[in-house]
């Protein structure tokens, strides 16, 4: 089950970061995302260090709002967001076309929701990689209370460079994971190696959409304070993510920004004008509520110093996606399907 108690929160932040040292990993991650040219470079230059402080601080955050799945995804009227959420991963099962007894991969797996209801859902053996120490040990905590570690596991690694011989998965996915990769061309190639000819590999990518433009001050504020409540290197459009899949070796199947056809909005759930029972703790009185629990907790030593400016980067990135969302210039939810032609061309 999920850390939802507020002494859960207190005690994770920071995930395996010192307590003593939390607010100055804060500080240092704050540095990465200073202005928008050189700190770009020196995001994409030591984003293990940026991702992994990233995740150090804002997962117990992450799985005290919104539960397992760290992800956004459509939804109908009348249904919840975990609902929701669950309906999303099944789709991306049936898109990959996952069958009972296969070997699939889940790149930058997070806690390991979407691992652990795919997994459960089809049958499957799924890998999780990831290279986040403190999210590695609660996947597999999660997946012992869930009765499910049979099925599922975890490599520590770099998805960037993984520890697996070529042609090992008979699937592959990622779930806004691979937006976190300094070099999309370089990751997406890594992930064709690794699956098996005649595979698939399903995607939902976060990306710019064609609505944005770099020379208006709003668009570049909202994108400059997304990747700092994300731990992002850079935010590409769908147009770079389509060149980067073709030139790794891949056969593009279909894509789509799903969120265009959603009844209602993914940033429903972060925007302070909506208010829901079912998930109050990411609405404005539940924000509110987080904020001065944060506050106490960290004046009488129970959260480490530095958990109120974490909370402080979440809640501004929260209002940064309504703000990307309502504009239409930003989406988490672009999906793609793409093939791994059965027959490799020995010069691809």
């Amino acid at each position: 089950m999920s850390k939802s108690g507020t002494l859960d929160l207190a005690s994770g932040v920071g995930g395996e970061i010192e307590k003593k040292e939390v607010l100055s990993a804060v500080e240092k991650y704050e540095k990465y995302h200073a202005c928008d040219g050189e700190a770009e470079e020196e995001r994409k230059a030591n984003y293990i260090d940026m991702v992994n402080k990233y995740y150090d601080l804002a997962t117990s955050f992450y799985e005290y709002g919104w539960g397992e799945s760290f992800h956004f995804a459509p939804r109908w009227k009348g249904e919840s967001l975990r609902e929701s959420i669950k309906r999303h991963e099944h789709f991306l099962a049936l898109q990959l076309g996952v069958k009972q007894g296969q070997k699939i991969l889940d790149v930058g797996c997070g806690i390991g929701g979407p691992l652990r209801e795919i997994a459960r859902f089809s049958g499957a053996y799924v890998t999780g990689i990831n290279n986040n120490e403190y999210q590695v040990a609660r996947g597999k905590e999660l997946n012992h209370i869930g009765g499910i570690a049979n099925t599922c596991n975890y490599v520590k690694a770099d998805f960037m460079s993984m520890p697996f011989a070529d042609n090992s998965f008979d699937g592959i996915f990622a779930i806004e994971a691979t937006c976190h990769a300094p070099n999309v061309f370089d990751c997406y190639k890594e992930i064709f190696r690794v699956l098996k000819p005649g595979q698939c590999f399903a995607n939902y990518e976060w990306c710019i959409t064609e609505f944005f433009d770099p020379n208006n001050l709003n668009h570049r504020r909202i994108k400059r304070e997304v990747e700092l409540g994300n731990g992002l290197p850079d935010i590409r459009s769908m147009g770079e993510c389509m060149e980067a899949l073709k030139h790794a070796g891949f056969e593009i199947i279909w894509d789509k920004d799903i969120a265009i056809d959603s009844p209602l909005p993914w940033y429903l759930p972060l925007d302070k004008s909506h208010f829901s029972l079912s998930n109050v703790r990411v609405t404005a009185f539940g924000r509110f509520l987080t904020r001065n629990m944060v506050k106490i907790l960290e004046r009488v030593g129970l959260a480490p110093e530095g958990s109120q400016k974490v909370q402080a980067i979440l809640e501004q990135n929260a209002d940064a996606l309504v703000e990307g969302g309502k504009e239409g210039i930003f989406t988490p939810l672009y999906f793609f399907l793409a093939r791994k032609p059965a027959a490799i061309d020995p010069l691809t």
